[in-house]
């Protein structure tokens, strides 16, 4: 590690541990706070729940069936609350509480009856919880859960359980603001500020805490939110997990008569256009950085607040991504440097990695992240070799912290070594668009320096690139290590095959277009892979790897060429000649 990167590890170890010794301090008023009984507010406004909702979850909800994070767990008439979670995140899915929202889908007595229930459980039992239970974002989820999802459960209710459910509230809401000592960064400590602007909002009595919580969540806006409306720790994933909190939170001001401050205001406008940026033409995301399935639902409901509805941007500096387009063709390629180690836990080695589209049809991805079960596969997902872009001497571009003590200490395994300088441009030439971009992922292990020169031609049925290693002046390759893979993970819709020539490989897309890849001077193989990104969890599919000595070969130039029989080139050619279609 170079001395800014140790300074870091170091600046986030001695943070970690300040912190922790502080929340130790405190412990005493924290565990005070959730047993002491609170003031029961009145509720003044329950803010709206942009997450998709279904309505058949709230019969297996009520038959004892508890389905999260891939696990089922079955209560045989005991209470939920005590059983042991199967996993983490099975636990961290229950007790956000989240899932009322199903139950509110449904709207019906029994399932409001059922709502109540669950809730009395929680507040018998629930204080007595796990760990997780009192995790700062898991707390801060089921703040706002219970506040958006109050109509379901106050509905038709007796005072006596109004007053008991408001006092339960109000509790968690006084544990949450101890836990801000204490609190991961990133999107973690943004929800906790979110959650704690809704309860001065959402609670009458609350005037003192409205000003403070509005300070403390612009200062932390105005801190992971970048200029071009990427968050700080670079994964598309983060964005839309804020807006829908986000979105609401704007709403609430409003129905409060509150002026929303305008960090809050000017965050929202610079971030909606970033959905449209890792958008491909299947309407899924981009997959950077912990990035995992996407909900078209979702991505559409938050698109419907969008008042622009203009074309993506080309460029994201701040947040280091760029995007080309050029016809039905789509590209999107990670042109930055890592992001800081107190927000990399979720980061990956994917630097000049790119995914490629054309039409709704998903060409070149990279692995991305599963929905759940994540520990399994984060070392791979993580890795250089998990991303379609060069990896030298099997080595990751970027090194993870992975000693035991200190990824207990600080939650995670953050990046400890990576890029320091990527640089990106991009020009018009003859026949469309050049981006050239490099990274320095390599240098100091290696003497490496990696660049990737990309063109789109402007109809959109061809993209050039070349991959090159050089050593700039002052170093020198090392011995030992000149071996390098170029990889092009497939989308598993993708049927490949390799050409007899071992030079290229035929790609077939799901809408019957045909494309060629082609390695003008190497040998192309087709090799085993994985899409961890899948709605039903990981997928086998293929990659396209191209083996190659640095010594013997720094430079290799590659090819992705549309067929002029495909549907989508007949078409396009109809457009421009204005030709009538023949009858079936």
């Amino acid at each position: 590690m170079s001395a800014a990167q140790r300074g870091q590890i170091s600046t986030l170890l001695l943070g970690r541990f300040a912190r922790k010794t502080a929340a130790r301090l405190g412990e005493g008023s924290v565990a005070l706070s959730r047993l002491v009984p609170s003031r029961a507010d009145r509720l003044i406004i329950a803010p709206q729940d942009l997450r998709t909702t279904d309505a058949t979850r709230a019969a297996e909800i009520y038959a004892g069936r508890f389905v999260f994070a891939g696990k089922i767990v079955t209560c045989h008439g005991r209470s939920i609350f005590e059983i042991a979670p199967p996993s983490e995140d099975w636990a961290a899915a229950l007790l956000g509480f989240g899932w009322l929202r199903h139950l509110r889908a449904a709207d019906s007595a029994l399932t409001r009856a059922n709502a109540r229930s669950l809730i009395e459980d929680w507040l018998t039992n629930g204080r007595y919880s796990s760990d997780v239970a009192w995790r700062a974002d898991v707390l801060a989820r089921r703040v706002i859960s219970l506040l958006s999802q109050a109509p379901l459960v106050l509905s038709d209710t007796d005072s006596k359980f109004y007053r008991r459910y408001l006092r339960g509230l109000t509790r968690e809401i006084r544990y949450l603001r101890y836990t801000m000592i204490d609190i991961v960064d990133g999107v973690p400590r943004l929800q906790v500020q979110i959650a704690l602007c809704y309860a001065a909002l959402c609670l009458a009595n609350q005037g003192r805490h409205i000003r403070g919580a509005t300070r403390r969540l612009s200062d932390e806006l105005l801190r992971q939110i970048l200029p071009d409306g990427g968050h700080i720790s670079r994964n598309p994933g983060a964005m839309i997990e804020l807006l829908l909190d986000l979105l609401p939170l704007r709403q609430t001001f409003a129905a409060r008569n509150i002026a929303p401050p305008s960090t809050l205001l000017n965050a929202i406008d610079r971030m909606m256009p970033m959905l449209r940026f890792f958008r491909h033409g299947d309407g899924s995301f981009a997959l950077f950085n912990g990035m995992s399935v996407t909900s078209g639902d979702l991505v559409a409901t938050l698109l419907a607040y969008d008042d622009t509805h203009g074309t993506p941007m080309a460029s994201m500096p701040h947040s280091g991504f760029q995007r080309l387009d050029a016809a039905s063709m789509t590209l999107i390629m990670d042109a930055g440097p890592p992001p800081l180690a107190s927000v990399s836990l979720d980061a990956h080695a994917g630097c000049l990695s790119f995914e490629l589209s054309s039409g709704t049809a998903r060409i070149v991805t990279n692995c991305g992240m599963p929905p759940t079960g994540r520990d399994n596969w984060r070392s791979f997902a993580r890795s250089t070799a998990a991303h379609s872009t060069l990896t030298y001497h099997e080595t990751s571009s970027c090194q993870f912290v992975e000693f035991a003590a200190m990824k207990r200490m600080l939650h995670g395994s953050p990046i400890s070594r990576g890029p320091t300088t990527v640089e990106a441009y991009r020009e018009t030439v003859s026949n469309g668009v050049m981006l050239t971009a490099s990274h320095d992922g390599y240098l100091s292990q290696f003497g490496l320096v990696h660049r990737r020169v990309l063109v789109m031609a402007d109809d959109g049925s061809r993209l050039d690139g070349e991959d090159t290693l050089t050593s700039p002046p002052g170093h020198r390759i090392r011995s030992g290590s000149d071996d390098f893979a170029l990889r092009f993970h497939l989308h598993p819709s993708v049927k490949a095959s390799r050409l007899s020539d071992a030079r290229g490989v035929m790609l077939v897309l799901p809408n019957r277009d045909v494309w060629t890849f082609e390695a003008l001077d190497d040998r192309v193989e087709l090799e085993e892979s994985v899409f961890l990104a899948g709605t039903d969890g990981p997928r086998r599919t293929v990659q396209i790897v191209i083996h190659q000595n640095a010594r013997h070969a720094a430079s290799v130039r590659w090819t992705f060429v549309r067929s002029t029989s495909s549907a989508s080139a007949t078409a396009a050619r109809r457009n421009i000649r204005k030709e009538p279609e023949l009858p079936l």
